[in-house]
């Protein structure tokens, strides 16, 4: 069952990223297509306002499609029209014409053609294959020349609509642990915060130590590893459980500095009030902070060939989630918003076809006032994939060497 909810949590993270992506292409003027709850086939779709709701068969996330995200070019006619051209030579001339227009980037008269295109194919006969393929070209061309187009917005309106998915992820977990700080009860801390792991949850590891605390004044470093609690050892899961439930018992933490072991303590826990809004709105965005400050030190330590057992896959995601729900909803929600989080930073490095190459790409053609070629995006993009599939790949791997052990 737990599972089974991490899942669907990480389903949900993925359609709030699209919904963002939709609500804001609508508010600047881009008029999306389709939006899905799951991923097509569609088990149920309604039209409405010439956009297409629909649920998808593959019930994880979301799907938006937004009218022209590049601009479109000459190629693209071989790859919607071949086959209709082959079955029926005389699409040849109305899909020339066509292509002129592109090459010439006259779009005005390139959509007329359009129209002359699908008129000139729905009087042919076609075999399915080919006419799918025909229609669905006629379509995404019209839809690539229209005013609505993405590629035609001017580029704070495109950074807009990109930005707002991984905004939309960050924002979720800003409020979540928001909500979370706020219906903290009292409890008890010594003051220091945990560093992050690959999939979401806490290490055993400080990361920072907050002045004016029981743990600065019992000498507690950043850097620290604990490994017990009065002598008992501990796991990272349980270290924020001990030190809460200790009611204010003065405590023994047993550390790993520097390969040695250190005895902190014994040091008293001070109690905390419950956080008011404005507390637990400055806590979360504090966390966020750290958690982000983490993250990027595990991409730098990628880059220079360290930190790739850090790495996770959805797997290892699920994984860690549903453990985090067998320790009950407040660590669950806690998890939700790291990978929340996690997949808002994942998102906007500057790879295509990341959010962030998007991004880039929009402010290098808004410098350069003209489109970058398509065959630039299509060479980007290859190595984009290749990345993300090699990161994939490397924690799914790690992940596989978990759940062996």
């Amino acid at each position: 069952m737990n599972v089974a909810i991490s899942i669907l949590g990480l389903g949900l993270l993925i359609l709030i990223h699209e919904a963002g992506h939709f609500f804001v292409a609508r508010a600047v003027g881009m008029n999306p297509r389709k939006f899905y709850i799951g991923f097509p086939p569609a088990l149920a779709k309604r039209t409405r306002n010439g956009i297409e709701y629909g649920v998808g068969a593959i019930p994880l996330g979301g799907y938006v499609k937004i009218p022209g995200m590049h601009r479109p070019a000459a190629g693209d006619l071989d790859v919607h029209f071949g086959r209709a051209v082959a079955e029926d030579p005389s699409l040849i001339s109305p899909v020339e014409e066509l292509r002129r227009r592109l090459e010439h980037a006259d779009h005005a008269h390139a959509r007329q053609a359009v129209a002359e295109l699908r008129d000139k194919i729905e009087a042919v006969e076609l075999s399915p294959a080919a006419a799918k393929s025909a229609e669905r070209g006629v379509t995404e061309i019209d839809d690539a020349l229209g005013p609505d187009a993405y590629w035609r917005a001017k580029t704070w309106k495109r950074v807009a609509v990109i930005f707002a998915g991984p905004g939309a992820n960050l924002l979720l977990a800003v409020l979540l642990f928001a909500g979370l700080f706020l219906a903290t009860s009292s409890a008890y801390r010594l003051g220091f915060v945990l560093g992050a792991d690959g999939q979401g949850g806490a290490t055993r590891v400080v990361e920072e130590v907050v002045e004016e605390t029981p743990a600065a004044g019992s000498g507690l470093r950043a850097g620290d590893r604990i490994v017990a609690i009065d002598g008992r050892p501990v796991a990272a899961d349980g270290i924020r459980a001990g030190i809460s439930g200790s009611e204010g018992r003065p405590l023994t933490l047993t550390v790993e500095r520097a390969g040695d072991r250190v005895e902190i303590g014994p040091v008293r826990p001070e109690q905390t009030g419950d956080y008011g809004f404005g507390e637990s709105l400055w806590q979360a965005v504090r966390v966020t902070g750290l958690v982000t400050k983490e993250i990027g030190a595990t991409i730098g330590r990628l880059v220079t060939g360290d930190g790739r057992e850090e790495i996770s896959s959805p797997v290892g995601i699920v994984q860690g989630s549903s453990e985090a729900a067998d320790r009950g909803a407040a660590d669950y929600l806690w998890v939700l918003g790291l990978i929340s989080l996690s997949l808002a930073l994942l998102n906007l490095l500057p790879l295509l076809p990341l959010d962030g190459g998007h991004i880039a790409f929009s402010l290098i053609e808004g410098v350069r006032g003209k489109a970058v070629a398509r065959e630039v995006y299509e060479r980007v993009s290859v190595v984009g994939i290749a990345v993300v599939l090699l990161l994939f790949l490397i924690g799914l791997s790690n992940d596989i060497g978990r759940l062996g052990s």
